[in-house]
């Protein structure tokens, strides 16, 4: 298999580590399996039944301790919750060379804001934890349930990313527009700090002012 960071944004059979297999992890693994791509579960309990019963559902990947799904994937995900992030990160070993999609936010637990934001993002702190890898900001702007179902009729879905690896960048750039997204390059990674607000807007108008959490945003220009 050629590297994940190759330019090539129509590779297939790519090898997957989701790194905290929850709503969103669960989402993108499940359907990155159904599209062919070889994914591996990293959870703290492999053999639980939440995981077994989500790889019946993906219809094929494999269960993994955290460290040893980060060992598997040349492109991982980290969709883990933000307070356990760090941690988890350190737990992996060495990153360097990886592909990561940090899918984070560092959300309040009672929604109201974010604990980071204006002269950093979690994205640059997923980036110093990750020593060496290729970190692209990515899949934090809408729920888990567009993510599983993304189809909004004639209109696609915006998703916008970012990192300061070019390669990297259009790996991803396959990756979020296979899923039915209307992909788009946000610029560097530092970015982050103005993705991970745009993510509180879609939280903010889906629960607090009650849309809904079937919302998206669309991407028009002339």
């Amino acid at each position: 298999m050629t590297n994940p960071s190759d330019g090539n944004p129509h590779r297939s059979n790519m090898n997957i580590g989701i790194i905290g297999a929850g709503n969103v992890g669960g989402a993108l693994g499940t359907r990155w399996a159904r599209g062919g791509h070889q994914v591996t579960f990293g959870v703290r309990d492999p053999k639980g039944a939440d995981v077994q019963a989500l790889i019946q559902k993906a219809g094929s990947g494999k269960a993994a301790t955290l460290a040893e799904a980060a060992k598997a994937g040349d492109v991982l995900l980290l969709s883990t919750p933000w307070p356990a992030t760090q941690e988890v990160v350190k737990s992996l070993g060495n990153l360097s060379g990886k592909l990561l999609i940090d899918a984070t936010n560092p959300v309040k637990p009672d929604l109201s804001g974010l604990e980071l934001g204006t002269n950093t993002s979690a994205g640059e702190q997923v980036a110093k934890w990750a020593t060496g890898a290729h970190v692209v900001k990515a899949f934090n702007t809408v729920g888990s349930n567009v993510m599983e179902r993304s189809d909004f009729g004639a209109a696609k879905a915006v998703m916008f990313y970012c990192g300061d690896d070019a390669g990297a960048k259009k790996t991803v750039h396959g990756l979020v527009e296979e899923l039915g997204f209307d992909g788009h390059d946000a610029g560097p990674l530092t970015q982050a700090r103005l993705l991970e607000p745009f993510a509180l807007l879609w939280i903010s108008l889906a629960f607090a002012q009650k849309y809904g959490r079937d919302i998206a945003f669309q991407f028009l220009r002339r």
